[in-house]
């Protein structure tokens, strides 16, 4: 799984972020990682638009294989705070999505295949 970071030019971007960023996500998607081709990490600093919610923004982009990709933003007063809560948010999204795909698979209706593989064992059974 590979980890994108994007910075606008409000933060000053470090091997210091770019570590704490990579544990936390890493972390929070690590079971997911045979599924998940790519996250990208976009990191900004709004406080020129005085959001109520805080001023840091990050926004995290999974590319799961088979599925759309799936996009969380958290704001949050603190950097590392907005990582931690997208990150959060972003297991939640993955999970969910992951298992509608597997309930979808093994909810599928019967084909025609199938059905003739059961009749065909009834009739082996009952000679």
């Amino acid at each position: 799984m590979q980890i994108n970071i994007n910075t606008d030019k409000t933060i000053e971007r470090h091997q210091g972020l770019d570590d704490h960023v990579e544990t936390v996500v890493q972390a929070a998607v690590s079971r997911f990682r045979d599924h998940i081709t790519r996250v990208e990490v976009h990191l900004s600093d709004e406080n020129s638009q005085k959001s109520a919610d805080g001023g840091n923004r990050c926004m995290l982009e999974a590319r799961v294989t088979g599925y759309q990709p799936i996009a969380v933003t958290e704001h949050s007063i603190n950097l590392h705070q907005a990582i931690s809560g997208a990150a959060d948010k972003l297991k939640r999204a993955v999970d969910s999505a992951l298992g509608r795909l597997h309930d979808k698979h093994m909810h599928k209706s019967p084909t025609i295949a199938d059905v003739t593989d059961v009749t065909d064992e009834i009739n082996e059974k009952s000679s």
